[in-house]
């Protein structure tokens, strides 16, 4: 991976942990994660008259990738209903570069290196230790907990893997992001109608600065994360996105006076070391 490219990955992680910081703002999580993705698509929109539409060929995996979101959401709400944050996320986002390693092979025909697999399963080995303890008064990882976060996983790499095939296949990595993003905004409106009832978008005004703040960074994480696999093996790109996992613990330590135990400063470590060898070898 060219060095501009792993400096605006590592960027867009940056930019991931700080929308995750916003989840905050007195809404349960799948409305926060709904209300995000639909501020996201209003900028989106914005920026629609200024790209040309997506190509044939990248429709149905703007559309798969829509579809792949509704379920991202639902069991990621579903796993929360099992654990907290410091378990759920760090089980969820470490193990979908796995997968999406194993799958890009088959399915994309890209290929690592030993020193890349190596760094990927250090990085990997880092954010699943956060969950060790990552849980309020050390609770242990249950049955309904792991299969909901590796369900999760599951939708998070098929939504990865659609969406760097789309990109790739419209040769516009900025075009395909937008409305991606603007598709996204109008399938998860009509998901938030259907289910939560019309009156539930009253809930959400209140919140709009928090959620046009989100989408922003949002938008802006996951369009440079998909330009980055039109550039570079998908499995790399995706691995260093989940160092998003380091960052928000960074937020949480510095910003929101967290405590940092010794097993997540052990755990940063981990992470930091398989973002080195990734770079190096």
């Amino acid at each position: 991976m060219e060095t501009p490219v792993f400096l605006l990955v590592i960027t867009a992680a940056a930019l991931h942990a700080g929308w995750n910081a916003l989840l905050k703002i007195g809404l349960d999580r799948f409305l926060t994660a709904a209300l995000i993705q639909i501020a996201a698509g209003v900028v989106a929109l914005a920026v629609l008259p200024f790209v040309d539409p997506p190509k044939l060929a990248a429709w149905p995996w703007i559309g798969l990738s829509a579809l792949l979101h509704i379920g991202y959401n639902s069991y990621l709400a579903r796993a929360y209903q099992h654990g907290d944050l410091g378990q759920v996320y760090p089980l969820a986002r470490g193990s979908s570069p796995l997968l999406v390693a194993g799958l890009s092979v088959v399915l994309l025909e890209d290929r690592l290196s030993a020193g890349e697999l190596l760094g990927l399963l250090v990085l990997v080995s880092g954010i699943w230790l956060m969950a060790v303890r990552g849980g309020r008064g050390a609770a242990r990882v249950n049955g309904s907990l792991l299969g909901c976060a590796l369900m999760t996983a599951l939708f998070i790499a098929g939504y990865t893997l659609a969406d760097a095939t789309g990109a790739r296949r419209n040769g516009d990595a900025l075009t395909y992001s937008m409305w991606l993003f603007a598709v996204n905004a109008l399938v998860m409106t009509m998901v938030v109608a259907l289910t939560r009832g019309p009156r539930t978008f009253l809930q959400l005004g209140p919140h709009w600065r928090g959620g046009l703040a989100g989408g922003t960074m949002s938008l802006a994480a996951y369009s440079i994360a998909i330009w980055a696999m039109t550039q570079a093996p998908v499995a790399l790109v995706s691995a260093l996105r989940e160092t998003s996992v380091l960052f928000a613990l960074l937020i949480g330590a510095l910003v929101l006076k967290e405590p940092m135990p010794p097993i997540r400063l052990l755990a940063c470590g981990v992470i930091a070391l398989g973002v080195v060898l990734l770079r190096l070898l």
